[in-house]
């Protein structure tokens, strides 16, 4: 439920210990926290612009299904949606032939990343992509322009990417 409102889900629990050695079993579970970490609001109105340009926006994450989902349709992006598993029974064929009617990648791997990016450029597309962790590195160095955040960027991000936000906001990449 919680990951259906775009919450990124926590877990807790704990477990005296009273030695410096750290075993995790048997703890006892505390319960789930969610997080948000809303969109910004310019956000929507640059997707729009994106989409009335033309410009395919596409949203490839780490974070599950149900949370991309929630997140996509805040900020008004829509299409199918597949993930981890999904990608991995798709051969590159096979995926080439439905990419176009994709607009949201869930639980993908950074691997995954590099291969979306790869067969939309096999496809004639140019390749813009956002990201701000190592997990997005070999998407933004094998896009034809690699985005980084400035700010929430790791140093592996920033370093291949072609620009660096200084404001880690997407609305800016569609005024650039």
């Amino acid at each position: 439920d919680m990951s259906k409102k775009a919450l990124r889900v926590l877990a807790f629990a704990y477990k005296e210990i009273r030695k410096k050695d750290f075993d995790e079993s048997d703890l006892v579970f505390l319960g789930f926290s969610g997080m948000i970490d809303s969109p910004r609001e310019e956000v929507k109105d640059a997707i729009r612009e994106c989409y009335d340009a033309q410009i395919k926006v596409k949203m490839i994450t780490g974070d599950s299904k149900e949370t991309a989902v929630a997140i996509a349709k805040e900020v008004g992006i829509v299409g199918k949606v597949l993930t981890h598993d999904d990608l991995e029974k798709m051969s590159d064929s096979e995926l080439e032939k439905v990419i176009d009617n994709v607009a949201i990648f869930a639980r993908v791997s950074p691997n995954q990343k590099l291969r979306i990016t790869k067969i939309l450029q096999k496809k004639g597309e140019v390749v813009a992509i956002t990201g701000d962790g190592v997990n997005d590195s070999l998407a933004l160095k094998a896009a034809d322009v690699g985005v980084a955040m400035g700010i929430r960027g790791t140093d592996v991000s920033r370093d291949v990417s072609d620009i660096v936000l200084v404001d880690d906001n997407f609305a800016s990449i569609v005024a650039g």
